[in-house]
């Protein structure tokens, strides 16, 4: 049943046993091994399995190429419930559902059938390419360069930060063919790069969290691609990436509540074990004044998710709503770990603590996807657009 002859009733159906499957999946296959492999910073290729045959790699590939065809608005909550278990597994299919998405809205026919249905199955896994060492939140100023030769391009330089870099095969790479393009973004060509020769992984990143996902260096020396590769026109990469910073910064957004519930959760459940002065510890003003602030943002949090899922469900333009809900839901998470880790005293500084690692991960969730200060200036800009004198 294809999305466009659903009832209501038929989507929340869909929803419900989608939520109840990645439930199910997450208490029996996630969260007995999460504390480990997260401490060991291991790989977990048995849970990337298991996410492959729950057809995770697939959740917003359209039907007919294979994949879930799920709404953003039922993907924000599945990633939420990842988040709140372990965030680093919700990046793993996060950056490859961003090439997905920036395919599927504008590859080729052609494109779309070769590479749609192997994302869905997971067969091909990968993710986006977008920052090198000089550059983060100026895209224009990349230099990875592309030169047309004959029916291919050969490109040369490097990328960093890159999620699933050493177990992913294929990436939309972002490049420039024009160095001396003006406006620059005019100079930017995407491309769906399969790993070959000429395309090396040069080194893992360590982080302090977001553990276990694979974040590398990857290196392009004469790296040859066929032309049939490229995503859009010349000059059309920053307008492909751009269109799938919109489903990017919602999962973000949705990892925050994630997070921040989870947080909020461990709080709730230490507050009512620890005892001091003859007393639970929710029973002292200072900790209940910490529990209400935690709940409201976390509510607030979700909220706002709900809004800009729903706007990309219509279709819309949602990068106000997307950035509103990527800002505050980040400095939830943040402010939520930080307040947990506060409640549970020496424990919550135990790595045997599920939230020393919730404490971890969080701050990156106010960087990735955008920091949180050019969120600001996203949110700022077009609320100016929406209400011009």
């Amino acid at each position: 049943m294809t999305d466009t002859t659903m009832t209501d009733a038929d989507r929340a159906e869909q929803e419900r046993l989608v939520l109840d499957s990645v439930e199910r999946f997450l208490e029996r296959h996630v969260r007995p091994v999460a504390l480990k492999l997260e401490h060991d910073d291991e790989y977990p290729a048995e849970i990337v399995e298991r996410m492959k045959e729950l057809g995770l790699f697939g959740a917003t590939i359209p039907e007919e190429y294979g994949g879930l065809g799920l709404r953003p608005s039922t993907y924000a909550k599945v990633i939420e419930r990842i988040a709140g278990v372990w965030m680093s597994i919700s990046g793993i299919i996060n950056s490859h559902l961003i090439m997905a998405f920036i395919l599927t809205k504008n590859g080729t026919e052609a494109q779309k059938q070769a590479f749609l249905p192997r994302f869905a199955t997971g067969e091909l896994r990968g993710g986006l390419a977008l920052t090198e060492p000089d550059c983060g939140t100026d895209l224009q100023a990349i230099r990875t360069l592309a030169k047309r030769d004959g029916d291919d391009y050969v490109i040369n330089g490097s990328k960093t930060w890159i999620s699933n870099g050493i177990h992913g095969s294929c990436f939309a790479l972002l490049v420039k063919t024009d160095l001396t393009a003006q406006p620059r973004h005019k100079g930017m060509t995407m491309f769906l790069a399969e790993k070959g020769p000429g395309f090396t992984v040069s080194r893992k990143l360590e982080k302090l969290g977001y553990k276990g996902i694979d974040s590398a260096e990857l290196v392009f020396e004469d790296y040859r691609i066929p032309a049939a590769n490229r995503i859009g026109a010349e000059g059309q990469g920053m307008a492909c990436a751009i269109s799938g910073l919109e489903l990017g910064r919602l999962n973000v957004a949705a990892r925050g509540v994630g997070v921040a519930q989870a947080a909020l959760d461990e709080a709730v459940k230490y507050s009512q074990q620890r005892h001091t002065f003859g007393k639970p510890i929710h029973q002292h003003q200072a900790v209940a004044l910490k529990l209400a602030d935690m709940v409201t943002r976390t509510e607030a949090a979700r909220l706002l998710v709900e809004k800009a899922a729903a706007a990309l469900d219509r279709g819309e333009r949602c990068d106000f709503e997307a950035g509103m809900a990527k800002l505050f839901a980040t400095e939830a998470a943040l402010e939520n770990a930080t307040e947990s880790l506060r409640i549970h005293g020496g424990y919550g500084y135990s790595k045997e603590f599920v939230v020393e690692r919730l404490y971890r991960d969080a701050p990156l969730l106010c960087i990735g996807e955008g920091t949180n200060e050019i969120q600001r200036l996203v949110i700022a800009k077009r609320l100016i657009e929406r209400n011009p004198i």
